[in-house]
Order: structure tokens, then C-alpha cells, then sequence
């Protein structure tokens, strides 16, 4: 494969080869993976989008929500690019992806791009190289991205790693308000958007609404955020109702925190803790190599049949990689 030509297919722009070039850095083939990294160090680097992390329970309307804002993007002349991560069997393996029967208005617009990924084993919400399949979006030239977690809850925190803006979706009359005060997928939140803000439900979202907004004075003001954000905004994806003044906000947060130095600030930091994962990624990757695989697999049968306790294994095991590295 020609990867100069591929890259230079996919800044101009050519949506096969983007999707070509997401499937080689999804790929666990070592020649692959050479292979997309020499596309991704071709891409250019003044090309940058809004990345826009989206996190929501199952059932919340996140692909409908995906749907009515990416159109409204379009009409205002952006392109979107919607990277779609849906969770795997943790039995066979396989996942649904259908995110783009669900969203049949915007898989059909030249100016959107549609990705659906499987999350495999990884934790987080997000996909082994959701952020790599980020940067060759950018290099495509699109203007805005849509990272869709897999919506499993309050631990989906990794996607605010690689996004600009987080959003969390919540629809009306969730049960338990006190979700709002606790630590973790709350805190990351940039706005919060109550969905299914309509007909019978409106009334519900507009307490939930109250609820929430009274749940983050509670939390500590965070340095990157101005006055009155994080906020809680309600919407309707159904009728699109909402979309315009959500998106109004996120462009008041993304130019503040520009003019102030946050976003280059954030991206690069974003870019340290992904240097530091793939090295902790690649020194994980060792262990399933011979020989250490081959200690591994003898100490876990000793682990199995009760003859050595997991601790003391692991033990065991840290100090033949600790002699193997002084040698």
C-alpha cells in the first residue's frame, strides 16, 4: 500500500480512503499499525476541529440527538464527522453497529461521515483509537467531530480526554437527582443537556433541569470554565427543539477558553496522557509474548490449582521482568 497516496487522498477530502485509514489504525497487525502511523504523521497539522465528546445512558436519545445537530451543522455549512463507539460482547465479541440506521438523515449527507466502532475490551467508553481515527477526521478536513461513548454510565471519563467539550445527556425524570452531586462523569461535564424536553415529559425535564443546575454549585469551580458553566440546557432531538441555543453555548465556551489559553492548554495535556497510555499499552502488550507469556501461563495454572496465591504470583512475576530489564 501506497501511504503517502492514501494520506493524500484523505486530506483531500475522499471518504473511502478516510475509511480506510481508520480501519488500518484499528488494526492490531503490527505492519498495519506501521502503516497507519507514517498516514498520521503525513496529515497536516493546522487542520483542526471541534471535538465534541458525547456521553448518555442507553435510551437517552444520543443518536437522535447525534442526528438533529449534525443537520443543523450542515446547514450552517460545517462538515461532521461522527465517530460512533458501541460496546462489545464481552461472550462473543461482536457488537450491533448500527448507528447509521439510526441516523438515516445524516449518513446520507455528503457532508457527514459516519464511523461506528466497536469497543472491544477497552475501558472508558471509548474505543482503543477513537483518538487516532480523531486526528485523520481532522486531517480530512472536517470541522466539527462527534464522539459518542458507549453510554454505560458514570465511568465513561476517558472520551474528556480526547474532546474539547464534553457533553452529558440525561433524560427527564431519571429517578435519582442525588446522581447529580456525585464525583466522576459529573465533573467532566461541560453542558448538560436534559433530552426528550416535550409533550408530557417537559414538565419533568424542566425539574430535572432545576434539579441538576442546583446540583453543580455544589461542585468545585474548575479554572477552565467562565461564569455560570458548567450549565444545564434542555432539548428536544425529536423535534430539534433546543439545538440552535446548545450549540450557541458551546461556542461561547470553546472561544472563551480559546482567547484564555485553555484549549491549547488541554491539548496538550491531552496529548501527554496518550503518549503515556500507549506506552503503558505497548509494555502491556509484551506480556502476551514469549517467554513471559509462557511464566504466565505456568504461574496461573499454579494460581488455578491452589498451590500459589494470586499475589505472590504476580510477585514472582515482577521480579523476573525486573532482572530481565536490569540485564
Amino acid at each position: 500500500m501506497d501511504t503517502n497516496d492514501l494520506a493524500a487522498r484523505i486530506v483531500a477530502g475522499e471518504r473511502r480512503a478516510l475509511a480506510r485509514g481508520i480501519t488500518l489504525v484499528e488494526s492490531t497487525r503490527e505492519d498495519q499499525n506501521t502503516q497507519a502511523a507514517e498516514i498520521l504523521a503525513s496529515l497536516p497539522r493546522d487542520r483542526q476541529a471541534l471535538r465534541i465528546g458525547l456521553s448518555g445512558t442507553p435510551g437517552v436519545g444520543k443518536s437522535t440527538f447525534i442526528e438533529s445537530f449534525g443537520m443543523m451543522l450542515i446547514n450552517k455549512g460545517m462538515r461532521v464527522a461522527v465517530l460512533a463507539v458501541d460496546p462489545s460482547s464481552t461472550r462473543s465479541g461482536g457488537s450491533i453497529l448500527g448507528d447509521k440506521t439510526r441516523m438515516d438523515r445524516l449518513s446520507r449527507e455528503a457532508n457527514a461521515f459516519i464511523r461506528p466502532t466497536p469497543s472491544q475490551t477497552h475501558l472508558g467508553g471509548v474505543a482503543r483509537r477513537t483518538r487516532e481515527a480523531v486526528a485523520l477526521c481532522e486531517g480530512a478536513g472536517f470541522d466539527v467531530i462527534l464522539i459518542e461513548t458507549v453510554g454505560v454510565g458514570q465511568s465513561e471519563t476517558v472520551v474528556a480526554q480526547m474532546a474539547d467539550l464534553f457533553l452529558l445527556l440525561l433524560a427527564p425524570a431519571g429517578g435519582d437527582e442525588l446522581q447529580g452531586v456525585k464525583r466522576g462523569i459529573m465533573e467532566m461535564a461541560d453542558i448538560i443537556l436534559v433530552n426528550k424536553a416535550d409533550g408530557d415529559l417537559k414538565l419533568a425535564a424542566t425539574r430535572t433541569c432545576a434539579d441538576y443546575s442546583s446540583a453543580l454549585r455544589l461542585l468545585r469551580k474548575r479554572p477552565q470554565d467562565p461564569e455560570k458553566f458548567p450549565k444545564v440546557k434542555m432539548v428536544s432531538a425529536l423535534h430539534e427543539d433546543g439545538i440552535s441555543a446548545a450549540w450557541t453555548e458551546m461556542e461561547d465556551l470553546t472561544q472563551w477558553r480559546d482567547t484564555n489559553g485553555f484549549l491549547k492548554r488541554t491539548r496538550a495535556q491531552q496529548a501527554r496522557y496518550w503518549f503515556e497510555q500507549d506506552v503503558r499499552t505497548a509494555l502491556l502488550a509484551k506480556l502476551d509474548k514469549a517467554p513471559i507469556r509462557d511464566i504466565m501461563t505456568e504461574l496461573g495454572l499454579s494460581v488455578e490449582k491452589g498451590t500459589l496465591d494470586p499475589t505472590a504470583a504476580a510477585s514472582r512475576l515482577l521480579v523476573h521482568l525486573n532482572t530481565k530489564m536490569n540485564e
